[in-house]
């Protein structure tokens, strides 16, 4: 077997890592990513770790059809990075990027390529396949972003694909500094481009207008989200979810209220990125289409929640009710 690493990369599990870390959301319109310096930074601290040449860097992603994105293309030209896609399904899911992984692993260890694997992703799913190639003689490390409150040490990673590694090592927090940056503000050119002007002034109603224009993504990201805990506690909330569940939890019947509060806090954020980057007509089919959510923002949402509570409380229902009721209180209020 060669004596050189491989590294396998799980694009939405390192992006979600880094824009948590700079921007506290895991939408990717909030934060900018650096991929050269990413993956310079990823592969240096691999070549750090173990003195080893690497064979190559394998980025795991997925796209509409399966076809390459500007984005993608601009990643798959970085030296020595190979860019593999699944495909994105009607309802927003990522397909096969799992099974891509996988696949290239084993055959990895099969053809003897290279004697360690360096894995960042976290998905439970990739168990078998780790095992598989320790059992063709490759060893398997799991590379994650530190979490000094997690048992496991890391953030987001499954217990059982921890268990399954050979073992753990982390990145610097300062590469995801470096490679990572918030998007701070409403761009002026994209209002210009989308004609969206920030301080417009409301239109007179007419005969033709029944009301005043909706204000602009970025007058209503610029507003106050402020809330105490003592109002949230107080307030009777009619929640709304992407699953047609009927509305009507209210908070403390089954959770305790921090955990509540952090859910609300955490939906109304998701609302203020979203907003922030956003177009007027993106917002007039949003709220045409409410209580529903679109696919991206409800696992936003829930990626959001399961870096702060965890992702055994973010698949409780009652929770992920909250989220999405509180990304839509957030819109009731300043619109």
């Amino acid at each position: 077997m060669m004596n050189q690493t491989a590294i396998f990369i799980d694009a939405g599990f390192v992006l979600s890592l880094g824009g948590h870390k700079v921007a506290g959301t895991t939408l990717r319109s909030a934060f900018t990513t650096h991929y050269e310096s990413l993956v310079r930074g990823i592969v240096q601290t691999v070549k750090k770790n173990t003195g080893l040449n690497n064979l190559r860097v394998y980025w795991y992603d997925a796209s509409k059809d399966g076809l390459f994105t500007e984005q993608h293309k601009r990643i798959g030209l970085i030296p020595g990075v190979k860019v593999r896609l699944g495909r994105i399904s009607y309802n927003g899911e990522q397909k096969g990027v799992d099974l891509r992984l996988a696949l290239d692993l084993v055959g990895v260890a099969r053809n003897r390529s290279a004697s360690i694997a360096y894995l960042l992703s976290g998905d439970d799913d990739l168990a078998e396949a780790v095992e598989e190639a320790q059992d063709l003689g490759m060893k398997v490390v799991l590379l994650g972003v530190a979490k000094s409150d997690s048992r496991l040490g890391v953030a987001s990673v499954a217990e059982h694909l921890a268990l399954t590694a050979d073992y753990i090592e982390t990145v610097p927090d300062q590469l995801l500094d470096s490679a990572f940056t918030k998007v701070l503000e409403w761009d002026k050119s994209h209002s210009e481009k989308t004609s969206l002007i920030a301080n417009s002034p409301i239109a007179p109603i007419t005969k033709t207008t029944t009301k005043p224009l909706m204000p602009t993504p970025a007058v209503m990201a610029q507003k106050n989200i402020a809330r105490t805990a003592a109002e949230i506690e107080a307030e009777a909330e009619v929640i709304y979810s992407s699953g047609g569940e009927s509305p009507g939890y209210q908070g403390s019947a089954a959770y305790e209220q921090k955990e509540l509060t952090a859910a609300e806090e955490i939906g109304a954020k998701v609302a203020q990125s979203w907003l922030a980057s956003t177009t007027q007509s993106e917002v007039v089919e949003l709220v045409a289409d409410k209580p529903q959510l679109p696919p991206e923002i409800d696992r936003t949402l829930l990626k959001d929640c399961a870096q702060v509570l965890g992702e055994w409380k973010t698949d409780q229902q009652t929770i992920r009710r909250t989220l999405r009721g509180a990304f839509w209180d957030y819109l009731d209020r300043i619109m």
